[in-house]
């Protein structure tokens, strides 16, 4: 099952207020503005700044935070 496109649209950046696009096969939403990617796990947006990852890991294969 995809991300529910209502859910898509009222969806926005924690940190900016920013708009997110979705990556991939619905993996990860960026917000371009901040740089930041919020994971997608199990259909469920995680957006938690604490659990965003930074465009270039996600880019280099990283799909959680370093702790």
């Amino acid at each position: 099952m995809a991300l529910h496109p209502e859910l898509l649209q009222i969806l926005c950046c924690p940190v900016c207020k920013g708009g997110l696009v979705v990556l991939g096969a619905e993996e990860g939403l960026l917000c371009s503005a901040c740089q930041l990617v919020y994971p997608v796990r199990d259909e469920i947006p995680v957006m938690l700044v604490e659990e965003a990852v930074p465009q270039a890991k996600w880019e280099a294969g990283a799909r959680e935070v370093e702790r």
